[in-house]
């Protein structure tokens, strides 16, 4: 065990220079070169990492832990036939099935090298409770989808009320965001309601836009011709402090918009692959206009899997195909979605190895066939490895995987498979 809350990491390759980490509480309070014998660790645990690479946790900044359980479901549909398959499906599901089904999250997530998330599901109290229990780092929401009914919109009003009352009460590491699901789903008074809400509370507003053709076609028809970026621009909802799911389909002025507003972008690619919702994700333009570009797995009802990791790769080289342009998306960048950009969105000091970071960190093992390569660690982690070369997760300053076992993880499964029958 740790002692007095103080890790070593000793001889971990750091950017591929063996290095000491020193993680006191849950900062990284010292990075030094490993043949630096002056300085003194004290009374640290010390972890012998020789033959490992150290990396910022991954930031999955769009999930639905939730449907961790509904891989499989809605194979072979078109996007609005699979989400009325969802939501027969979400009918039925209850707090003892989102407590299991976002551990079982939870634990893929650990396992595939994300620390934090950003979350829209349902029972957030239940995904709160599986979060804390495996140590991670969530961004949870209270979500707004009133399906155009006034009456669940006002029952959804005092249940956010409700909800906010009781975060109060949350671990410093986990934080309250108001979830507006998207604008074919949610009435505008209810939208506009939604927006004060937050921003009234400082919180941060976590939204799916421009998803697909449709949506934006039937917003265009509906509202003037204006794009879903545009109607929302008019109502006054976009700015620093709104999470942009999906971002896919976007005119020339919506990307100049979402620049201006400084709205963070988070790009879904497997999910919007599985689903043909599309794949020119408009990512050197959104950067050069000024948003806040991120990436996420989306929920396993759609991208079957939480593994951020595979993400990268597939955004990287679909961007590179579809611009006809080898240099798309260079490593640096992708890693930054993945990381430090997911925690300029979230408000929190993590996705960097630096003194006063959050530790939140992962130990890589280099020494698989995966690294048998004169190339740049982050050449063969993203595109030669998989994630299960991710040994260790250190969460908040804690080992919170390690040697790959998570603890409980066989009670985590039996229990999912357990619940897995309220869906079936």
């Amino acid at each position: 065990m740790c002692r007095m809350g103080k890790i070593l990491l000793k001889n971990i390759l750091s950017e591929g220079v063996a290095s000491d980490i020193l993680i006191e509480g849950n900062l990284i309070a010292q990075v030094v070169r490993s043949d630096n014998q002056s300085v003194v660790y004290g009374d640290a645990e010390v972890v012998d990492c020789t033959g490992k690479a150290v990396f910022p946790g991954f930031i999955n900044m769009h999930t639905h832990a939730g449907m961790a359980l509904m891989k499989g479901i809605g194979e072979d549909m078109a996007f609005h036939e699979w989400l009325d398959r969802i939501w027969q499906v979400e009918e039925h599901i209850d707090d003892e099935y989102v407590y299991c089904a976002t551990k079982a999250a939870c634990l893929e997530m650990l396992k595939t090298g994300t620390t934090t998330f950003n979350d829209q599901y349902w029972h957030m109290p239940m995904a709160y409770k599986a979060a804390m229990e495996l140590g991670m780092r969530p961004a949870l929401s209270y979500v707004v989808l009133d399906k155009n009914d006034p009456e669940e919109s006002e029952r959804q009003k005092d249940q956010c009320l409700q909800m906010y009352e009781m975060t109060k009460e949350w671990d410093p590491k986990a934080q309250l965001l108001i979830s507006i699901h998207a604008i074919y789903s949610v009435r505008e008074p209810m939208m506009l309601w939604a927006v004060d809400f937050a921003r009234e509370r400082g919180l941060k507003i976590h939204i799916h836009i421009s998803e697909t053709r449709k949506e934006v076609e039937d917003c265009m028809r509906e509202h003037n011709g204006m794009s879903p970026v545009e109607y929302l621009d008019s109502l006054g909802v976009l700015g620093p402090d709104v999470i942009a799911a999906h971002t896919l389909w976007l005119s020339d002025n919506d990307v100049k918009i979402l620049g201006e507003r400084g709205v963070t972008c988070v790009h879904n690619i497997n999910s919007n692959l599985k689903l043909a919702s599309g794949y020119r994700f408009r990512y050197n333009e959104l950067k050069e206009a000024g948003a806040n570009v991120c990436i996420g797995t989306d929920g396993c009802g759609s991208s079957n899997n939480l593994d951020l990791l595979e993400a990268m790769k597939t955004a990287a080289i679909v961007q590179k195909a579809w611009r006809d342009d080898p240099t798309a998306m260079p490593l640096d960048e992708l890693s930054a979605m993945a990381g430090v950009n997911g925690a300029k969105a979230l408000g929190i000091n993590a996705g960097r190895i630096e003194v006063g970071a959050l530790a939140d960190l992962l130990i890589i093992d280099v020494t698989g066939y995966q690294f048998l390569s004169p190339a740049k660690f982050l050449a063969n982690f993203i595109y030669s490895a998989h994630s299960d070369c991710v040994e260790s997760v250190i969460c908040d300053g804690k080992f919170i995987m390690r040697d790959r076992v998570v603890p409980g993880e066989e009670q985590i499964l039996s229990d999912a498979r357990r619940v897995l029958t309220k869906i079936l």
